[in-house]
């Protein structure tokens, strides 16, 4: 037996059929158990349940480590791109002081994809010490990107400076979120909401007031 016939089982049994049509009324709210379930039937449980309602959900495991087990597993299932693992931002559990820059890049990842009024059929996979924290409301968070377009021409200096105001530190080399380096004519950044984006400045760009051409 493969993984997809494995699969169809589960879309195709009764209980799953009941979840569905249970989650499909939208004027009366829903609420099941699921006992005695073992290893990684839940995540096939959801996985069918996932793929044949069109809505978003939101799974609170435990702790970090069921939620991080969960998230593989159900992303590994469904083959899909909007499975959003939402953690905290913290290094060590309870220690307020000492940042994760790649928690908060996949927390701020999963924000920007939820935060748009057309979302459907998203994920996210969290945890009680992840939902404890406060989140940054969809419009602040909107007024703090920076886009940057192809043959934009950009102010270095106000560039710097508004991503220093942002909390990014500059670097020599690029390595964690949150960090940028200038190095020639490539701009090093890495986002804190996206993976690392590194941007070739082709165009002339303009640097204390006077224009260069890079490449002249």
């Amino acid at each position: 037996m493969n993984l997809q016939t494995l699969q169809g089982i589960y879309q195709n049994d009764i209980h799953v059929k009941q979840m569905v049509a249970g989650l499909s009324v939208p004027t009366e709210p829903f609420r099941l158990s699921i006992e005695n379930s073992k290893g990684s039937s839940f995540s096939f449980i959801f996985t069918a349940v996932w793929q044949v309602y069109d809505g978003n959900h939101v799974v609170i495991a435990n702790d970090r480590e069921e939620a991080a087990y969960l998230h593989n597993d159900i992303e590994h299932l469904s083959h899909a791109l909007d499975i959003c693992y939402f953690p905290d931002s913290y290094k060590r559990a309870g220690n307020f002081h000492e940042l994760n820059s790649s928690h908060v890049m996949l927390r701020t990842e999963a924000l920007t994809k939820f935060s748009h009024p057309q979302t459907r059929k998203k994920v996210l996979v969290t945890y009680p010490e992840a939902l404890f924290e406060k989140v940054v409301d969809p419009s602040t968070l909107s007024k703090n990107m920076i886009p940057i377009k192809v043959g934009q021409s950009l102010d270095l200096l106000q560039l710097f400076e508004r991503l220093v105001a942002l909390g990014f530190k500059r670097e020599d080399f690029v390595f964690e979120p949150g960090q940028f380096a200038m190095r020639g004519g490539i701009l090093d950044l890495y986002s804190f909401g996206t993976l690392q984006e590194k941007s070739r400045m082709l165009a002339t760009i303009r640097y204390n007031g006077r224009y260069f051409d890079i490449f002249a």
